[in-house]
């Protein structure tokens, strides 16, 4: 086991009105929850990191947690997601991928056992880097209206032995979605995909 040391946390929640477009009647929030912990195994490789999962799904489930609670408290009016990380420099892209099973599966259940896999992405990079975080929606991963991204950062970090954990959701889709395909309502497999 590694001690998960926290040094920060972010959280932030947009709202949007329109993109250029009509003024919907309908405000879409979306949200990012950010915990810069540090990197245990900066500036060495090791060879057997995955216990550290584990030890980040109590982090995982604080931070949807705070995330659902910034965006209203209700899991329901969740309708996208997605996860991400950014490693410093003397980390490597491998303990971003740590996050993959501990945040996705923290929003998930906190949502109510959705059915979509959580999208992610993730890099190296120093303090103040930007991350796009791709949003799928809950429940089908091919619901057009739901393709999309945040982007995210922390002036201050990550510094070359942490890493910055990401966690999105939002409350709506893109706000002038127009393109077609399969709506959110109009999922019916219930197979994470239609």
């Amino acid at each position: 086991m590694a001690e998960v040391l926290v040094r920060k946390r972010l959280v932030t929640v947009e709202e949007i009105f329109h993109e250029g477009g009509p003024v919907t009647g309908r405000t879409i929030k979306r949200g990012a929850a950010i915990a810069v912990i540090k990197n245990p195994f900066a500036g060495r490789y090791v060879e057997d990191i995955a216990f550290f999962m584990k030890d980040l799904e109590p982090l995982g489930v604080s931070l949807a947690q705070a995330l659902l609670d910034a965006l209203g408290g209700e899991a329901a009016a969740i309708e996208g997601y997605g996860k991400g990380a950014i490693v410093g420099e003397a980390g490597e892209l491998e303990h971003g991928a740590l996050w993959h099973v501990p945040g996705g599966y923290a929003m998930r259940d906190v949502l109510g056992s959705t059915k979509a896999i959580v999208p992610s992405t993730k890099k190296v990079g120093g303090p103040g880097s930007r991350l796009d975080v791709p949003i799928t929606h809950v429940n089908a991963s091919y619901v057009r209206t739901h393709y999309d991204a945040m982007e995210v950062g922390v002036p201050d970090a990550p510094r070359a032995d942490e890493i910055a954990l990401v966690l999105v959701m939002t409350m709506g889709g893109r706000v002038h979605a127009r393109i077609g395909g399969l709506l959110a309502h109009q999922i019916e497999k219930w197979d994470g995909l239609r």
